[in-house]
């Protein structure tokens, strides 16, 4: 009898989570990693650019006079979101991350160099920098971020797009910033 009434417990409470991982999926909609990736219909841009469209919160890669590679990003937040234009200066796979001066002040408790590979790094499994280092395409340590306005002006994407995307542009890809 208590062999029995503890399958009848393990069955309802298998059920009651079943039930309760598929109440969350649909209130909270797909998880983040589900947004939109592929080659898309694109054109106005040199095949080559990068083009970041911040309201979309989308990355496109131009292919070629027709199409793009589109990426889930995450972009920034109000007020620290920039647009135009810029080049692709540095490629970094794995780097180190000291916080800008902003950064710091806003969370003084950072160290002042988190190493590249560390769980803490939001800089993710590798960086496209711009500007002077001032801003990056990057990777990122908080995934549940891509498709929010979330940084400080740089442009985040998922470890595995970033690494994709690493390995089809050069230093000096022009990149273009939209709202």
């Amino acid at each position: 009898m208590t062999h029995v009434l503890l399958k009848r417990t393990v069955l309802f409470v298998t059920f009651v989570l079943c039930w309760a991982v598929f109440a969350a999926v649909i209130a909270h909609g797909a998880p983040a990693d589900a947004s939109p990736r592929g080659v898309v219909p694109f054109s106005g841009f040199a095949p080559g650019t990068i083009v970041v469209k911040t309201n979309e919160r989308r990355l496109y890669l131009v292919l070629d006079d027709y199409r793009a590679l589109r990426f889930p990003v995450g972009v920034g937040r109000e007020g620290k979101a920039w647009t135009g234009t810029a080049r692709i200066e540095g490629k970094y796979v794995k780097p180190a991350w000291s916080p800008p001066e902003e950064i710091r002040r806003e969370h003084p408790d950072l160290p002042e160099v988190i190493a590249g590979g560390s769980p803490h790094n939001p800089m993710g499994d590798a960086a496209l920098t711009m500007r002077g280092g001032e801003y990056a395409i990057h990777g990122t340590n908080n995934p549940r971020s891509i498709g929010g306005f979330v940084s400080y002006g740089c442009i985040r994407m998922f470890n595995r797009d970033i690494r994709e995307l690493y390995r089809m542009v050069a230093v000096g890809t022009p990149v273009i910033v939209e709202q």
